[in-house]
């Protein structure tokens, strides 16, 4: 991995070669005050103390130069043992790297329990809230709904789902809902209003002038010659039809008109004499099978589908969108309603935790197994140089040496716990799998040491 310097990397990068002159001038001057020192210290002897000072300098700076470097490269080149150790071990430090993330950083336990500290509720609240955020929910969502629908008639699930409701409507028996809907009719007292539509319409029949000239022939046909040359028929149907007409009228304004008690009685028995009848409900049947299998019945799904994906991709593209505005107006509404039941947000902050901690358990492994990777495709002649100047060196060396303090005791409460509970087998185990080599390799001897 090729590391490239922005421009402030860079005088990073000059500032500390500055540095690292600067100290290095410090450590010829220390080593030669050293060598000048012990030549003239037998003639002048209180030069002894500028010697040891110097000499404690000298020491104390190549130690420090040698520890740094010694963990990134050879120093000077030399090929001494124990030197270069981070480069000669980089896959086997990726691997380790990545599996104490995977043991450690991301543990089902310590994950669920961070989770669970998390109101995700609350943050959903806060964030539907937000009228403008939920207004861009709403677009992103409504703009993927034509996507959706394409992607569902491309599947097949449009035609599959249009032949399981028309088998089911074929499997069903309708004459039942047939029943509870005429039932239903004299519940709400609906038939009443039927009566008044057939008064009506038999008052407009009786009134039409064709109609009557029709009724009057077939009067005629059954009356005497004699009676016709006189016209009776005529004046005979007149009357008949201005009583039948009063009577009409009589029985529109009157709710509790005897025709009226007459024609509830009669539609209640009808009704269940029809509940009763096997052949009502064939013949239902028998309509249902006819209706269902008609051509204008059978591409009514693709008619409605059609419409409804126009009136999607339609209105979705419009600026004043009613879907994006509904849906807006919904997922503000939801958080408003969050906002008072408690046992749905703890619902959903439970359910979250699960998701989201089962995600981080099933992908933990190739997480572990990511950051080894990248770990091993450094190029650590860039990095080490990127560590120098920028990050680590900079920050927590020389003149940036981090204050400590001591919080506590560790042994006690946390290391020899720790090792109790693994036993003597299990620390063993531990053992063999992370303290039988040093960090550049070498063995430990850990098991030649008897405990």
């Amino acid at each position: 991995m090729a590391v490239s310097l922005n421009p402030q990397d860079r005088r990073k990068l000059d500032e500390l070669r500055r540095i690292k002159f600067l100290a290095t001038t410090v450590l010829v001057v220390c080593f030669f005050t050293l060598i000048i020192t012990k030549l003239l210290a037998a003639n002048y002897p209180s030069l002894a103390i500028i010697a040891a000072f110097a000499e404690a300098a000298t020491i104390g700076g190549l130690a420090d130069w040698y520890a740094v470097v010694a963990l990134f490269k050879r120093p000077m080149g030399l090929p001494i043992p124990h030197t270069a150790i981070i480069p000669r071990n980089q896959d086997r430090i990726a691997d380790n790297l990545g599996a104490f993330i995977e043991e450690n950083f991301l543990a089902a336990g310590p994950v669920r329990q961070k989770l669970q500290e998390v109101d995700f509720a609350d943050e959903m609240i806060k964030w539907l809230s937000d009228r403008g955020r939920s207004a861009s929910l709403a677009s992103f969502v409504a703009k993927l709904a034509p996507q959706m629908l394409h992607a569902v008639e491309e599947t097949g699930l449009k035609g599959f789902a249009s032949e399981r409701v028309t088998t089911q409507l074929k499997q069903t028996d309708m004459s039942p809902v047939v029943m509870e809907v005429l039932s239903g009719l004299t519940k709400d007292g609906r038939h009443q209003q039927l009566m008044d539509e057939l008064v009506d319409a038999l008052h407009r029949f009786l009134s039409n002038e064709d109609a009557i000239e029709a009724i009057r022939k077939r009067v005629a046909e059954e009356m005497p010659s004699a009676l016709i040359i006189f016209r009776a028929d005529e004046a005979i149907l007149r009357r008949i039809l201005k009583t039948a007409g009063a009577l009409l009228e009589e029985v529109k304004a009157n709710k509790g008109h005897e025709l009226r008690d007459e024609f509830e009685s009669f539609f209640k028995k009808y009704v269940r004499r029809l509940k009763r009848s096997k052949t009502f409900a064939k013949r239902i049947d028998t309509m249902k099978s006819q209706l269902l299998g008609r051509p204008e019945v059978t591409g009514m799904a693709d008619q409605l589908w059609a419409t409804l994906v126009e009136f999607v991709e339609t209105d979705v593209a419009a600026d004043d969108s009613i879907l994006i505005e509904r849906l807006t107006d919904l997922l503000v509404d939801v958080a408003q309603n969050l906002k008072g039941e408690d046992q749905l947000r703890s619902d959903i902050n439970a359910g979250m935790a699960t998701a989201f901690s089962t995600f981080v358990d099933a992908q933990k492994h190739n997480l572990s197994k990511f950051v080894a990777e990248q770990v091993k495709s450094w190029d650590f002649n860039q990095m080490t140089l990127l560590i120098e100047a920028i990050d680590l060196v900079q920050t927590s060396c020389g003149t940036g040496v981090p204050v400590m303090r001591f919080e506590k005791e560790r042994v006690a409460r946390e290391l020899a716990p720790f090792y109790a509970d693994m036993g003597p087998e299990g620390v063993k185990e531990y053992w063999g799998r992370k303290n039988v080599e040093t960090i550049d390799g070498a063995p430990t001897g850990i098991f030649d040491v008897e405990s």
